[in-house]
């Protein structure tokens, strides 16, 4: 008996890495993620090595069901390492890890919130071929022919996701016409960027299905239209017994350098979509507050009731690299709470 494993990974494209995979043929049935044997490529095209020394591995980190190909063939995320064993430079899974395991104790959490837009060839979908569509406010959870368009993809990709197993907690269409939005979580920070890199590449594949492109540009349409993000939503076990920690992890990440040196890594062309307009708090400045789309770091309102909870960094793009943005947040929230004793 065979299957067929789709050896996913993140290239080395920048200002934004893109998704490449390929498939391997293997013997038996599927085993545990840790049996999966390495793999090659040639990393001078994927912009990952140079022609003279292309040759670039494929570890695989995280296996789930193929709910494309169904059966027993499976898909497969994989880091990117040199042939001298050492993480590729583009490998930013790696730099995750040891933050992911120094701060396990506090048991970090996090839901994100995948905004994208559907383009069918130039133009986004629904956008009439001419010209605008009316101004957005009505296709935000809308329903009707007038205002959603690729919901059959969207429903697709859903299906898809659940049936890999991945922990996607809801789908909703979003303020443009061809903007939807997909949930990931809550799971851990290893966890919640391997399935969105997943559920990213389920996205990608599922449209080819219907001919139409998926994109996370976080302003996919200049003027006054939304940008795509992916809001973050995060807690330790500290945030979620108790309110003190809430406030403790909103001001660590305001403390001197930390609004930019998140910023700077949360998506290319971050200064096109956090103008201060459109729900989104200027990219040069921080703020929080409860129930406040237009701050940095949003508290719910449930929270401030609740006095425990989660809160939400609005900042980060639609385009963002998940390993990064979870190890910025972790570093910053939890090294802010062990400071402050509310570990």
């Amino acid at each position: 008996m065979t299957y067929k494993a789709e050896y996913i990974w993140i290239d080395g494209t920048e200002p934004t890495a893109k998704l490449r995979s390929k498939t391997k043929i293997m013997a038996g049935t599927p085993g545990a993620v840790a049996e999966l044997p390495v793999w090659g490529f040639d990393g001078s095209s994927t912009n990952q090595a140079e022609g003279h020394a292309s040759d670039r591995v494929l570890k695989p980190v995280f296996s789930c069901p193929d709910p494309i190909r169904g059966g027993e063939n499976i898909l497969v995320l994989c880091e990117v390492f040199d042939i001298d064993g050492t993480p590729h430079a583009s490998n930013t899974r790696a730099l995750l890890r040891p933050l992911a395991e120094q701060f396990a104790a506090q048991e970090p959490i996090f839901g994100i919130e995948q905004e994208y837009t559907f383009f069918d060839g130039a133009r986004p979908l629904g956008f009439p071929v001419n010209g605008f569509p009316a101004a957005q406010g009505g296709y935000y959870c809308g329903v009707g022919a007038d205002e959603i368009f690729g919901r059959e993809i969207v429903e697709k990709h859903l299906d898809h996701c659940l049936a890999a197993g991945l922990s996607i907690s809801g789908i909703n269409a979003e303020v443009m016409p061809g903007q939807w939005e997909f949930q990931v979580g809550p799971v851990g920070p290893l966890e919640v960027s391997d399935q969105l890199w997943i559920a990213r590449w389920l996205l990608y594949r599922t449209a080819e299905d219907f001919d139409v492109s998926a994109t996370l540009d976080p302003k996919p349409v200049k003027g006054d239209w939304n940008g795509a993000g992916a809001h973050t939503n995060f807690s330790t076990k500290a945030m979620r017994e108790g309110y003190d920690a809430i406030i403790t992890a909103c001001e660590a990440l305001g403390e001197g350098s930390k609004p930019m040196d998140h910023v700077k890594n949360y998506g290319a062309g971050i200064d096109d979509r956090l103008t201060g307009l459109h729900e989104t708090a200027p990219w040069d400045q921080y703020k929080y507050g409860v129930s406040d789309r237009g701050a940095s770091v949003r508290i719910p309102w449930q929270v401030e009731v609740d006095r425990k909870g989660y809160i939400e960094d609005r900042r980060p793009n639609a385009n963002v690299d998940p390993y990064v943005v979870t190890r910025l947040i972790v570093d910053t929230c939890c090294t802010g709470l062990e400071k402050a004793g509310q570990v």
